[in-house]
């Protein structure tokens, strides 16, 4: 699989036929940018998302969200991080999202195969001892996706800061296959 930022027998561009001495990754996309600004065309949108949702996911390389979903630049606020769990900075962002920009739904995704099943919180002990400070957020590392689907819609749900909280949906996403699996939130 090749991206436009890999390197590619493709092209002869030097921003992507492999790097040049002492360019970074950095500097390639830097390069991506300048052309992708030549041809860019205002869409003339504001900043709320047109159906009124946010997708909660994660960060995995391997999820192309807007693909999977069938989302167009500007449906949706989207929001990542290593696991797509719900911490305190995503029930941030979804606040914002609802009370400033009006969404009123809320997708989340898990994964199979997340990086996230094979850490444990022992990694801010690791951290610590590395670095000599003690990490102030928790890893959420999870064994179970199902799971730790369950628990980010109840934190969603019960959040104080949102206003929507009826429709609020997980899912799992088989890396694999491509297709969702919804989760039901715990009775």
């Amino acid at each position: 699989m090749s991206t436009s930022a890999q390197p590619s027998a493709e092209t002869d561009s030097p921003a992507t036929s492999g790097t040049r001495a002492g360019e970074t990754v950095t500097d390639r996309l830097v390069d991506l940018n300048t052309r992708y600004a030549e041809a860019f065309t205002d869409p003339g949108m504001d900043a709320r998302p047109v159906l009124k949702v946010a997708v909660v996911a994660c960060m995995d390389a391997r999820l192309d969200l807007h693909r999977a979903l069938g989302l167009e630049l500007g449906d949706c606020h989207t929001i990542r991080n290593a696991g797509g769990v719900v911490t305190d900075d995503v029930l941030r962002s979804l606040t914002i999202s609802q009370r400033a920009l009006g969404t009123r739904s809320v997708i989340l995704i898990h994964h199979t195969n997340c990086g996230m099943e094979s850490l444990t919180e022992g990694f801010r002990q690791e951290l610590e001892l590395e670095v000599g400070q003690r990490p102030a957020w928790a890893v959420e590392a999870y064994t179970d996706a199902d799971q730790d689907v369950r628990q980010s819609m109840q934190r969603v749900r019960t959040s104080p800061f949102l206003l929507h909280t009826d429709d609020v949906r997980g899912f799992v996403f088989d890396v694999t296959t491509g297709k969702l699996r919804e989760i039901l939130p715990a009775s």
